[in-house]
């Protein structure tokens, strides 16, 4: 199936929005196929303000409204418990909090922008997707992930090479419960590793401070950094030996 198909079979139509490039993708198709449709942004303790922002340039420049949803996903306990699953949890709650917004709007379809790279055993809240009915074009049209940049360039959309960004949650031990001051931490932290000039890196929480993880081409940055690192998030930084590699090679 090609996308275009797909929009001729739906022309009417909601999109998850977040802010990266797979949902930016997916929203530009469907207005470029004519499909009535909307962004619904679910703005949650687990994004950096960022998000929101690239999600407010991108649908700025494709003129189509955007609906920010705020939600609480820490006042679900099986996400704030943070087990294994947890994602599974976290999709469930937030796209039935969005499924409801986009069908009091008018919508009877909602999408997502997961794409044929992503791995369904490695992501259980893909089956929270599929268990709402919520569709993934970009999947079931066999695009992956270099389709999916090469697409947005060419569109030219502002976050096509934007690195893709793991929830903050991901950056809190499975098993350990997550609380708004982890995350506001990590996500301070990554804000001013940002500002040092790292880009697609991790900063994960362990018992005695911060785990760094950086790309191979950012290995003797980080290593010249990390005394610098440590004092501005005034905590134990420790680098990990192992350049960290996404899931996009």
């Amino acid at each position: 199936m090609y996308l275009q198909d797909f929009f001729l079979k739906n022309p009417a139509c909601a999109v998850a929005f977040s802010g990266g490039v797979d949902s930016a993708v997916l929203l530009h198709a469907a207005v470029s196929y004519g499909s009535r449709t909307a962004a619904y942004f679910v703005k949650t303790p687990f994004q950096p303000d960022f998000e929101l922002e690239d999600a407010r340039n991108t649908v700025q420049q494709l003129g189509v409204p955007l609906t920010v949803l705020a939600f609480d996903i820490l006042s679900v306990p099986a996400v704030s418990a943070n087990p294994p699953d947890r994602c599974y949890h976290c999709k469930r709650a937030l796209f039935s909090r969005l499924l409801a917004a986009a069908k009091a709007d008018g919508f009877p379809l909602v999408l997502d922008g997961c794409n044929a790279s992503d791995d369904a055993s490695d992501r259980p809240g893909m089956r929270a997707l599929a268990e709402l009915g919520v569709r993934s074009p970009l999947r079931e049209c066999g695009i992956d992930k270099a389709s999916v940049r090469r697409m947005a360039r060419e569109a030219g959309l502002p976050v096509w090479d934007k690195p893709s960004y793991a929830c903050l949650a991901t950056r809190v031990p499975s098993g350990t419960k997550i609380t708004l001051d982890a995350l506001a931490q990590v996500a301070e932290g990554e804000k001013r590793l940002m500002r040092l000039g790292f880009s697609d890196f991790r900063l994960r929480m362990r018992e005695d401070g911060f785990l760094l993880q950086v790309r191979a081409e950012q290995t003797a940055l980080a290593q010249r950094l990390l005394p610098e690192i440590n004092r501005q998030l005034s905590a134990a930084v420790s680098l990990d030996p192992a350049p960290r590699i996404s899931r996009e090679t």
